[in-house]
């Protein structure tokens, strides 16, 4: 535990450090690493051990698969290639996502798949950067033909149905129908797996290896990626989805064997990658500071600002609000912010102790990480507990709720 505490008081600190020593304890969550920061300063809480019966504490350098918190770190890959030009908002993607040409529209939700109308425009640009492309994952629409298509063919990390690699993961959801017309809904998910199939075309590389050299190596970020290496593997906790009837823990994932212990078939922009707190760290800090990191410019501060900003109108925000509000069976009450910017939850209103501005997501893994413009605050907890049951997401409103009483001016 670090001694340091910039901006916030020594007794906030302690508080919030027996608060999540009490999840432990109470055996719901093995071990978690916590990191808040604020004023040049950083502190770091890591509690527990990585596996439920005990064995290797968690540290600060220990490896969490990041989940839905990857979305706001890898959209930075399609951001990039907006900032210089090799991307517009609102050119259409068919050049590159020929897939995507000619696109067939549901009649009802509901509906039979081939129960269609025409897109009335194609899907831009601007439509995957904000979820609005037409398909994607709804929680209110479970068990109809769409959704079940989408499950069936391994569009989304839906174990045990592996993700394809993504010429296939492409050819297969250019078979579907759109569930909504281009740029009128916002959906989950599959947008942010399509912008790295747009940023591997555009750039002729892997998406990794794009946003490795663009992103991750300038940053330090030496532990991100999609997947990790052997001789890191004893870093990489097991990964729990706790039976929500009998609250039971199973194995979800193992390190040995595992999802993450080889390079994946598919590099998900949605929820691949793993990383650290540290890592995490910078590219939230780099955020904050408007693009720059030591000196050095990663993201245009426009960008950064596309990024972090509400882009949904009401219309969309009422489907937004009601994957937070409405599924409380899955969301357990998170991801109740208001807006959405670009791979990020954005607060549009104050609903707890977060104030309007602050930017960043949870993870179905037990993971939840957001800056603070106004309190020019990081906040991150990693566990991997998943979502399965309410236990992390408690966890994760009690971290926030002790992070900004622990502010002292």
């Amino acid at each position: 535990m670090e001694h340091s505490n910039g901006g916030f008081s020594a007794a906030g600190l302690r508080k919030m450090r027996e608060v999540l020593a009490e999840h432990v304890d109470s055996g719901k969550i093995p071990g978690l690493v916590a990191l808040v920061s604020r004023g040049g300063r950083t502190h770091v809480e890591a509690l527990g051990t990585m596996h439920r019966d005990g064995g290797a504490p968690m540290s600060r350098d220990t490896i969490f698969r990041m989940a839905s918190t990857s979305k706001p770190v890898t959209v930075a890959g399609a951001m990039v290639l907006l900032d210089e030009c090799r991307l517009r908002l609102d050119d259409p993607v068919e050049p590159w996502l020929p897939e995507l040409a000619d696109r067939r529209v549901l009649r009802r939700i509901d509906g039979p798949l081939d129960d269609t109308v025409p897109a009335r425009r194609p899907i831009t640009v601007r439509d995957l950067l904000t979820s609005t492309f037409g398909l994607g994952m709804d929680m209110m629409a479970l068990g109809t033909p769409i959704m079940n298509a989408v499950f069936e063919r391994g569009l989304t990390p839906n174990l045990p149905v592996p993700m394809p690699e993504p010429d296939e993961w492409m050819r297969r959801l250019g078979e579907l129908p759109l569930m909504h017309q281009p740029g009128e809904h916002w959906q989950y998910q599959i947008s942010n797996d399509l912008l790295g199939v747009l940023v591997a075309r555009v750039t002729g590389r892997s998406f990794e290896d794009f946003l490795r050299e663009r992103v991750f190596d300038p940053l330090g970020m030496n532990d991100t990626g999609f997947h990790v290496p052997a001789d890191r593997l004893d870093r990489l906790p097991t990964l729990y989805a706790p039976d929500p009837q009998t609250g039971e823990f199973l194995v979800w994932d193992e390190a040995k064997g595992g999802r993450w212990s080889e390079p994946p078939a598919f590099q998900g922009g949605g929820g691949g990658l793993v990383s650290t707190v540290d890592d995490y760290h910078t590219y939230f800090r780099m955020l904050l500071n408007g693009g720059v990191h030591e000196g050095r410019r990663i993201l245009s501060r426009p960008a950064v600002e596309l990024m972090t900003t509400n882009r949904l109108t009401p219309e969309q925000t009422a489907a937004r609000t009601a994957m937070a509000v409405d599924n409380v069976h899955i969301s357990h009450g998170q991801g109740q912010h208001g807006g959405w910017g670009v791979g990020m939850a954005v607060r549009t209103y104050r609903g707890d102790y977060a104030p309007v501005g602050q930017f960043g997501w949870d993870g179905g893994t037990g993971t939840t990480s957001y800056a603070d413009p106004h309190n020019r605050l990081v906040g991150i907890l990693l566990t991997q507990v998943g979502l399965s049951v309410p236990d992390p997401a408690r966890l994760i409103h009690d971290f926030w709720t002790t992070l900004y009483q622990a502010i002292d001016d």
